[in-house]
C-alpha cells in the first residue's frame, strides 16, 4: 500500500501544475485584469484604491499620452502611472515568468497579499474558513445522519408506499436549487413576508462578545438554522439513494440468504452482515464528499444569508480579478481534494481490507 501512496502523491504534482496552468491561462486571457480595475477605479468609478497609488501621482491622471491604449480605461491617464500600476501587480514581467514564479512561492505556501485587501491570501483563507467549515460541517452531519438511516429503511421497505412517498419527496427536493429554497426560507422565516423567527444576515449578532457562553451557542445556532437548512436540502437524495441500492444489493446475496436460512434475525442479518459491505461505498466516498460541501456548494448560500466565507470571498475576488486570491484558494483547495482523493482510496483498504490496490496495478 505504501507503493500505491508513493505513486499517487507523485502523480498529484503534474496533476496540480496542469490544473494551475490551465486555470491560469483562462483567467488572463479574461477581459478586465487587476490593471484594468485600477485604471477604472481612478478614472472615477471607485476611488477606493487610488490611496495605493499614492498622492503624488494623483496629478497626473488627468494628462493624456497616446501608449497604454492596450488597456480599457487608459485614455487620459499619465503612461508612467500605468507602468508603475503594471510594476504594481507584476504585470511588467511576461506571463510564463509570473506564473513560474507563483508555482515557485506557491512551494513554500508563499501565496503574497491580495491586490486590494491589503492582506495576505493566507491570512485571508483563515480569516474566512471558519464561517464555510461551519456551514459544511453542519451540513455533513445532517445529510449523513438522515440519509443513512433512511436508504437503510427504504431498502427494507422495498417498493412500500413509505419508499415511493420518500423518494418522491426527496426528488423534488434534490430538483429545487439551493438558492431558490434559500430565498423561500427568507421570506417565510426571516422577516420576509410572514414570520420573523430566524435573522437575515450574519453568523452571529452584533453583540456576540458580550453574550455569555450559553447565549453564544444558542445564537450561533439561531444564525445558522437557515443556512444549513438551504444547504442540506438538495443533499439528501444523492446519498439516500446510494444507501439504499448499496443495502439492496447485499440484501439480495447468497450470503445474506444463508444468515437467515441459520435463524438469525433480522436485526443481526441487516447490521451484523449486510451493514459493513453495504456502506463501503458511502463511508470511502465521505472524505471526497467533505471537499465538494465545505468549498464547492456554499458560494450563493454565503451571498444570500450574507455570510463571510471562502465562498463569497472567492467571488469577489473572481469580480475584482484579485489573481494572488483567485489562485492561491486554488491552490490550497486542489492540493486539498487530490489528498481527499487519497484518503478516500486509503479508506477504502481500511473498511474493506479484501481490496488491494497493489494487485490492480501488478
Amino acid at each position: 500500500m505504501w507503493s500505491y501512496i508513493a505513486r499517487r502523491l507523485l502523480l498529484m504534482i503534474p496533476t496540480l501544475f496542469g490544473i494551475m496552468l490551465l486555470n491560469f491561462i483562462i483567467v488572463q486571457a479574461a477581459p478586465g485584469g487587476p490593471v484594468e480595475q485600477v485604471l477604472a477605479q481612478l478614472d472615477g468609478i471607485d476611488s477606493q484604491s487610488s490611496t495605493r497609488i499614492g498622492a503624488a501621482e494623483q496629478s497626473d491622471i488627468q494628462s493624456s499620452s497616446s501608449s497604454g491604449q492596450e488597456y480599457r480605461g487608459a485614455q487620459g491617464i499619465d503612461p508612467e502611472l500605468i507602468a508603475e500600476i503594471e510594476q504594481q501587480f507584476g504585470f511588467d514581467k511576461p506571463a510564463h515568468e509570473r506564473f513560474f514564479q507563483m508555482i515557485g512561492n506557491y512551494l513554500t505556501f508563499d501565496f503574497g497579499d491580495s491586490f486590494f485587501r491589503d492582506q495576505s491570501v493566507l491570512d485571508l483563507i483563515l480569516e474566512k474558513m471558519p464561517v464555510s467549515v461551519s456551514l459544511g460541517l453542519w451540513t455533513t452531519l445532517i445529510v449523513y445522519a438522515v440519509s443513512i438511516p433512511l436508504g437503510i429503511r427504504k431498502a427494507v421497505r422495498h417498493g412500500s408506499s413509505f419508499d415511493v412517498w420518500s423518494s418522491s419527496v426527496i426528488i423534488v427536493g434534490y430538483a429545487i436549487p439551493n438558492f431558490l429554497f434559500a430565498i423561500m426560507l427568507i421570506v417565510l422565516f426571516a422577516g420576509g413576508s410572514y414570520f420573523d423567527w430566524f435573522p437575515l444576515r450574519g453568523l452571529t449578532s452584533d453583540n456576540f462578545d458580550q453574550m455569555s457562553f450559553p447565549e453564544q451557542i444558542a445564537d450561533y445556532f439561531w444564525h445558522i438554522t437557515l443556512p444549513v437548512l438551504a444547504s442540506v436540502i438538495s443533499s439528501f437524495a444523492t446519498l439516500t439513494m446510494l444507501t439504499k441500492n448499496s443495502f439492496l444489493d447485499e440484501i439480495n446475496k447468497q450470503y445474506v440468504m444463508t444468515a437467515r436460512a441459520k435463524g438469525a434475525t433480522e436485526h443481526r442479518v441487516l447490521y451484523g452482515h449486510v451493514f459493513r459491505n453495504a456502506m463501503l461505498l458511502i463511508i470511502a466516498g465521505m472524505p471526497a464528499a467533505l471537499i465538494g460541501i465545505f468549498f464547492s456548494s456554499s458560494l450563493l448560500i454565503e451571498v444570500i444569508f450574507s455570510l463571510d466565507g471562502l465562498g463569497l470571498l472567492g467571488f469577489e475576488a473572481v469580480m475584482q480579478r484579485d489573481y494572488p486570491v483567485i489562485f492561491g484558494t486554488l491552490y490550497i483547495f486542489t492540493l486539498i481534494g487530490l489528498l481527499l482523493k487519497l484518503v478516500s482510496d486509503i479508506t477504502y483498504i481500511l473498511v474493506d481490507p479484501r481490496i488491494s490496490f497493489e494487485a490492480q496495478n501488478q
